[in-house]
């Protein structure tokens, strides 16, 4: 049977915030070359692509991420000429209004290079997304985890080419330098760290921005400057003019640079995106909040029992002689709501003697 005391008082409660991280590999092989493109999903509406850890008609399978391009209406790459540009478009639009947000004439945002929104400077035309699920980011992605590294040569190809060349993408300076002017919450800057072969040379900067990373939301995006020599906009020395094709047509079409997607569709772009994909990993983040309780037995409580048994007539059971002290044992922790339903419960792994001669206090702790 139950005896009760009242916790209401603030030194009996207290609310903690723990932040759990759990490391997130996901190799080039995923997205190109473990399962021969059978956990790639390809849709009629050719919007986007969808990455699955396993064959997508597996019951076991994992979505992964969804990647998608986008193109502002005032880019060089948008034209009503270009293969499947009203939806590029809407892509673009559909993710700067969701991540960006309005401006004070409640015209969409553009992304900006170095989230600094009000100063102007250059913007993210042409882009594209990679929407990691929330099985993978959790409550979010950690700051300053995200790390991808791409291929960057016309003819590379994980599935089985020749990586000659390629960069790495990172958030360096999240964890103490991101913004909060999105309506999805916080967002750092993605560098390009230096090329891993001598072939290629940054136009200007060493570690140049080249996207932004939405940590809540679990969504990165990356500029097509990765691509690009100086000559087109992009982050790479005109020396390499050439060198970085991204449409597989390339040959026939005289495409350059991220330029290639003006020739293709977002599937086939996604799929020339993907296969350059080597190696990617982030840390995601799980809030866990608690309620820690402090249940506290003083010297001249819960002594006795209200259980029937704990008594044999007028004599309690477990006292030798009247003289003895009473005696009774803890089992089980109850919170209850003022309404006196109970909440929670909580068992001791072995019942714990109680006395005049001591005082308990019992830590319950529950997590949401």
């Amino acid at each position: 049977m139950s005896t009760y005391k009242d916790l209401k008082t603030s030194s009996e409660q207290v609310t903690t915030r723990t932040l759990l991280h759990e490391a997130i590999p996901l190799t080039g092989s995923i997205s190109s070359g473990s399962y021969s493109d059978s956990n790639i999903k390809d849709f009629s509406h050719g919007m986007f692509q969808s990455v699955y850890d396993y064959p997508y008609l597996s019951s076991s399978a994992n979505h992964i991420y969804d990647i998608t391009i986008g193109v502002d209406p005032d880019s060089h790459l948008s034209s009503s000429a270009y293969t499947q540009n009203a939806k590029k478009i809407n892509i673009y639009n559909q993710m700067a209004q969701v991540l960006m947000g309005y401006d004070v004439d409640n015209n969409i945002q553009k992304f900006d290079a170095d989230g600094n929104i009000s100063a102007g400077g250059t913007k993210i035309k042409e882009c594209f997304f990679l929407a990691f699920s929330r099985l993978l980011v959790k409550d979010e992605i950690k700051k300053g985890s995200f790390s991808m590294t791409m291929g960057i040569k016309g003819d590379y190809d994980n599935a089985g080419g020749v990586m000659e060349k390629k960069l790495t993408i990172t958030d360096a300076s999240g964890s103490n330098s991101y913004f909060t002017n999105s309506p999805t919450g916080e967002y750092g800057i993605l560098y390009a760290n230096a090329a891993t072969d001598n072939f290629f040379y940054y136009a200007t900067d060493y570690n140049p921005p080249v996207g932004l990373i939405f940590y809540q939301a679990g969504v990165a995006v990356i500029s097509g400057s990765i691509f690009n020599d100086a000559g087109y906009g992009g982050i790479l020395h005109n020396s390499n003019i050439g060198e970085t094709q991204l449409h597989p047509l390339r040959d026939s079409g005289g495409y350059d640079g991220f330029h290639g997607i003006t020739g293709s569709t977002i599937t086939q772009t996604a799929d020339a995106i993907r296969n350059r994909i080597f190696d990617l990993s982030f840390n995601n983040t799980i809030e866990l909040n608690s309620s820690i309780y402090f249940c506290r037995a003083a010297h001249n409580e819960f002594n006795f029992s209200s259980n029937p048994t704990y008594v044999d007539g007028s004599k309690i059971r477990c006292k030798g002689k009247q003289a003895d002290p009473p005696v009774a044992y803890i089992t089980t922790v109850g919170l209850y709501s003022d309404d006196n339903q109970l909440l929670a419960v909580g068992k001791l792994s072995e019942p714990i003697r109680k006395d005049p001669s001591i005082e308990l206090t019992f830590r319950a702790r529950l997590d949401y």
